[in-house]
C-alpha cells in the first residue's frame, strides 16, 4: 500500500485534534464510501444533500484507515472504533490539506478553465504530459469547492505535472480555487454563453474566467485562445494581474501556438502547428475543429511546463473522446450500422454548435440521416428562447436531416425550424425515448446533446440496449 500521508503530517496540516490510535499513513483521501478503498481516509464533508457523518459507519465498513470528523458531530459517533481526526469544519480541513499538498509538490501545475472543452482538454493533457513524467489530474469534473480540493490532497508528493479543471457558475468561484492550485500555466478553453442567465454578458463571464489568472504563481504563463473574440478582455485582466507572460493559441496569424493547417476527417484530425518555433504534426483521435483547438492549448500547455512536445503531440494520435463528452458507437441495427455520438454530459450555445458540426462531418451508410437529438440549454437565463432559437441556422447549414428534440425551452428551436427540417418534439426525455428509439434506422449518424440534468444519457443508454454496440471509442483512461 503505498503511502499518500503520514497521519502526523495530516494532524498538523489540518490543525486537527487526533481520536483514537491513529494508523502510520493513509493511501488516499476519499469523501464518498461508495469508491472509498481500504487505507484511505475519509472526510465527512456536509454537503447540500447530504452529510458525510451519516455515512460514517459505512467508511469504516469500507476499509477506511482514519474518519475526519468535525467536533460538533463527534458525539454521535462515540460508538465506532475507528481512529479519527477531529477538526472544525471538514471541508476547511480538506482545503488545508490541499494548501499543504501544494507545498510540498515540485509538480509543474498547469490549471484549465472555459465555458466548454475543460475537462476535454484536462484529459488530453493527461494523456500528453504521461510521457514526460508522472500526471495526477482530476477525477471526472471534480472542478467546484471541493473537488479542486480533493484532487490537490490527493496528488502524490512526487508527481512531475499536477492537471486541475477549475469551474463556475458565478463570478468569484474560480478565484479561492486557484489561490489553492497555484497554477503555473493558467489555460482558458473558450468564453461563450454557458450560465448566461448569472450574467449580464459575454464579456462578464470572461471577466470571471479571467480569475484563473490571479492564482498564477510568479512567472507563470495565461494561454488564452487567440481566436475567442474576448481575447483581449482576458489579456487584459491577465495584465491586470500581473502576468508577465501572456500567450495566445489558435489559427490567428499572431498566436504564440499556431495552427498552420488542419484536415479534419470524420474520425480524427491531421494538423501541422506552430510550437515553439518549431513546426509539429499531429494525429487527434478525436474529431471535430473544437478538438483541434484543444490540442493546440495542450501543446502550447506541454511546451511551456517543459514537456517533451513531440511525445505530447505522438500521444494525441490516441487520444479518444470521453462518455458524454463525444464518445463514439457502432451499433448493431438489423438493417445496418448506426453511429451513435454521446454528447450527453453538458450543452451550452458554443459546445452545441460544436456538436452539430461534428454530426455534418460524421459519415453515414448508404441512405442513411444525419439526426440531431437535442434537450435544453439550461442557465441561460432571459437568454434561453433566443439562443435556442439561434441553433437552427447551424443545424440548417449542417444539413441535419431529421432533429428530436425534448424540454421546455427547446419549442423554441422547434418553432424555428418549422417547415425547414424534420423535427420530433415532446416536452420530456421520457416521452422522446420510444419515439428516438424506434425512428433511428440503419446507416443513420446520431448525436445525443443536452445539459446534464434533462437526463439525455438515458436516451444513449436506450440506444445502447436496443441495439448492441459494435464499436465503442471512448477515453481509455476516463477520469
Amino acid at each position: 500500500m503505498s503511502e499518500l500521508w503520514t497521519a502526523e503530517a495530516m494532524v498538523a496540516a489540518m490543525e486537527g485534534r487526533p481520536f483514537g490510535q491513529l494508523p502510520k499513513s493513509v493511501s488516499g483521501v476519499s469523501i464518498d464510501t461508495r469508491t472509498l478503498n481500504p487505507g484511505e481516509a475519509f472526510f465527512a464533508i456536509k454537503g447540500e444533500t447530504f452529510d458525510g457523518h451519516d455515512f460514517a459507519t459505512a467508511a469504516v465498513a469500507a476499509g477506511a484507515a482514519l474518519l475526519v470528523v468535525s467536533e460538533g458531530r463527534l458525539p454521535g459517533l462515540g460508538r465506532l472504533t475507528c481512529p479519527m481526526i477531529v477538526v472544525g469544519d471538514v471541508l476547511i480541513a480538506l482545503e488545508r490539506l490541499a494548501e499543504a499538498s501544494r507545498r510540498r509538490s515540485k509538480a509543474k501545475i498547469i490549471a484549465v478553465t472555459g465555458s466548454a472543452g475543460k475537462t476535454t482538454t484536462k484529459e488530453a493533457l493527461r494523456r500528453a504530459l504521461s510521457g514526460s513524467g508522472t500526471v495526477h489530474a482530476a477525477e471526472r469534473s471534480f472542478n467546484n469547492h471541493w473537488g479542486v480540493p480533493l484532487t490537490l490532497a490527493r496528488m502524490p508528493a512526487d508527481t512531475d505535472f499536477g492537471v486541475f479543471e477549475i469551474g463556475m457558475n458565478h463570478a468569484g468561484e474560480i478565484r479561492p480555487l486557484v489561490k489553492l492550485v497555484r497554477p503555473h500555466v493558467a489555460i482558458v478553453t473558450l468564453v461563450a454563453a454557458a450560465h448566461l442567465g448569472h450574467f449580464h454578458s459575454l464579456d462578464d463571464i470572461a471577466r470571471a474566467k479571467a480569475e484563473i489568472f490571479e492564482g498564477l504563481e510568479p512567472d507563470g504563463h495565461a494561454l488564452i485562445n487567440r481566436d475567442d473574440a474576448r481575447w483581449r478582455i482576458l489579456r487584459k485582466a491577465a495584465k491586470d494581474a500581473g502576468v508577465k507572460h501572456i500567450h495566445g493559441f489558435g489559427e490567428h496569424a499572431r498566436a504564440t501556438y499556431r495552427l498552420v493547417q488542419a484536415v479534419l476527417k470524420p474520425d480524427h484530425s491531421s494538423i501541422t502547428a506552430r510550437i515553439g518555433g518549431s513546426e509539429i504534426v499531429a494525429r487527434i483521435g478525436a474529431p471535430g475543429r473544437h478538438m483541434v483547438q484543444n490540442a493546440l492549448a495542450v501543446l502550447g500547455a506541454a511546451h511551456l511546463v517543459g514537456a517533451d512536445v513531440a511525445k505530447a503531440a505522438g500521444a494525441l494520435g490516441a487520444f479518444q473522446a470521453e462518455k458524454g463528452r463525444g464518445a463514439r458507437h457502432v451499433l448493431a441495427h438489423p438493417d445496418g450500422p448506426v453511429t451513435l455520438i454521446d454528447e450527453s454530459y453538458n450543452a451550452n450555445p458554443a459546445s452545441m454548435k460544436a456538436a452539430i458540426a461534428l454530426l455534418a462531418g460524421t459519415q453515414t451508410g448508404q441512405d442513411g440521416r444525419r439526426i440531431a437529438v437535442l434537450g435544453d440549454m439550461l442557465e441561460l437565463g432571459a437568454h434561453s428562447a433566443g439562443e435556442h432559437a439561434g441553433l437552427a441556422e447551424a443545424i440548417l447549414e449542417a444539413g441535419i436531416d431529421r432533429v428530436y428534440l425534448a424540454g421546455e425551452a427547446m419549442a423554441a428551436l422547434r418553432d424555428a425550424l418549422a417547415q425547414h427540417v424534420a423535427v420530433d418534439y415532446r416536452p420530456t426525455r421520457e416521452e422522446l425515448q420510444p419515439v428516438l428509439v424506434a425512428g433511428v434506422g440503419g446507416g443513420d449518424a446520431v448525436m445525443v446533446k443536452s445539459s446534464l440534468r434533462l437526463g439525455f444519457a438515458g436516451l444513449v443508454d436506450a440506444l445502447l440496449e436496443k441495439y448492441p454496440p459494435q464499436q465503442t471509442s471512448t477515453a481509455a483512461d476516463e477520469g
